[in-house]
């Protein structure tokens, strides 16, 4: 459902946490009524990619501490999109929680829409790892939905995979909120888990039935496996190039495998066409108690979850088997855009510089998915609210269990 027709002409967001802009490239790709008129991130290196890539000036792309941040900087909008750091809920990561480190951070962006008053945007899109539905017992993740309740938001949690759209797989959690005021009709509790609702949402969902306010959509059914392939995002250099690994670390890293891995590599080394198969490097047990770094295979024609690379074990190796050989390096920068579904975008900066600013980044397929099925309707039916008409006689969307 389009809102073209809005008297407003368009639809104004703020991008929060916006790194390096793949939310806002997954909003436009969806609709182009939707125009960025805010974006923050803290991290110069990601405003430098922002603003290559928009062509803007990187002093457009706001860089101060959402905790400082003015909410008067921000202006009129209708929505805000907060991808808040994982750093403290990701299960790879310190589990800290939602009130301390970076992924604290989300309080700040609360503080931001509380102090915008009644200029608060009708809807505003969350997103973060799974890890934040478990993370200190499923409490944070209960304060943070009671907390977008606090500021009149109802609350729509769902999970999405990037491999439904990409070659990657790329578990997401993602939270539709709605001021109450837009929306009348009422709104039940499922009993049936989904592929978007799985049964650890669902069931958080369910505990909580009467304690959080809900407005939990019907979604059509998103796509099953993304029709395209890993070997469809591959770029291979020429076979000289610097960006190939040398025969003695391709054989250390053949020497890192589980023998069920090298098996993928025996089975394709002579094919005549080359196969292609993705590795991270992960510290495993060993039979005599030690541990050892295992380089861990991915044969199904899906890239593994891009990461950041502030270790060794985050960047994502590329390996290719056929037409006698063996050869391996890393993903390059184009090739995780794709996998984020932004082909095309306008790299810039050092390899790592880009590959941290990918494995940092959200699905634009996902974004531009929930874009169209959820924020659209949703700001279709306020599209009062952007005239200036608002309803005050709405009522709040209730609970039927």
């Amino acid at each position: 459902m389009s809102i073209d027709h809005a008297c407003s002409g368009n639809i104004k967001f703020a991008e929060f946490f916006s790194g390096i802009g793949l939310v806002r490239v997954g909003l436009e790709r969806a609709s182009s009524s939707f125009s960025c008129v805010f974006a923050n991130d803290l991290d110069e290196k990601k405003r430098k990619m922002y603003a290559h890539h928009f062509r803007c000036s990187i002093d457009e792309v706001n860089g101060e501490d959402v905790h400082l941040l003015e909410s008067s900087k921000i202006g009129s909008i209708d929505l805000a999109t907060a991808s808040f750091p994982c750093t403290d809920l990701s299960l790879a990561g310190s589990r800290g929680g939602v009130h301390q480190g970076e992924s604290s951070a989300f309080w700040g962006f609360h503080r931001v829409l509380n102090d915008m008053g009644e200029q608060k945007p009708t809807v505003v899109l969350l997103e973060n790892v799974v890890g934040l539905l478990s993370s200190n017992g499923g409490k944070d993740f209960e304060d943070v939905l009671v907390s977008m309740n606090q500021l009149g938001y109802l609350v729509d949690p769902i999970v999405l995979d990037a491999r439904w759209f990409v070659p990657q797989s790329r578990q997401r959690m993602f939270v539709v909120c709605v001021l109450k005021e837009q929306v009348t009709n009422e709104t039940q509790v499922p009993n049936v888990e989904s592929r978007i609702r799985p049964a650890k949402l669902l069931s958080f969902v369910q505990a909580r039935a009467n304690c959080i306010e809900w407005y939990l959509n019907e979604y059509p059914e998103p796509p099953k496996r993304s029709r395209r392939s890993l070997e469809d995002i591959i770029l291979d250099p020429p076979e000289l190039s610097e960006d190939w690994w040398s025969e003695d670390r391709v054989d250390y890293l053949l020497n890192q495998m589980f023998p069920r891995h090298l098996e993928w590599i025996d089975e394709n080394i002579d094919d005549p066409e080359y196969h292609y198969a993705t590795a991270f490097r992960r510290v495993r047990p060993q039979g005599d108690g030690t541990k050892r770094s295992m380089a861990e295979l991915r044969t199904d024609g899906v890239a593994g979850c891009l990461r950041t690379p502030k270790g060794g074990s985050g960047r994502q190796i590329l390996v290719r088997a056929g037409l006698g050989s063996v050869r391996a390096r890393l993903l390059s920068p184009a090739e995780c855009a794709s996998l984020m579904g932004a082909r095309g975008f306008r790299v810039s900066g050092t390899q790592n510089q880009a590959l941290f600013g990918f494995g940092d980044a959200v699905c634009v397929d996902a974004v531009s998915w929930i874009a169209k099925n959820a924020i659209l309707p949703l700001l279709d039916k306020a599209s009062t609210r952007f005239c200036g008409y608002a309803d005050s006689d709405d009522r709040c969307a209730t609970i039927q269990t």
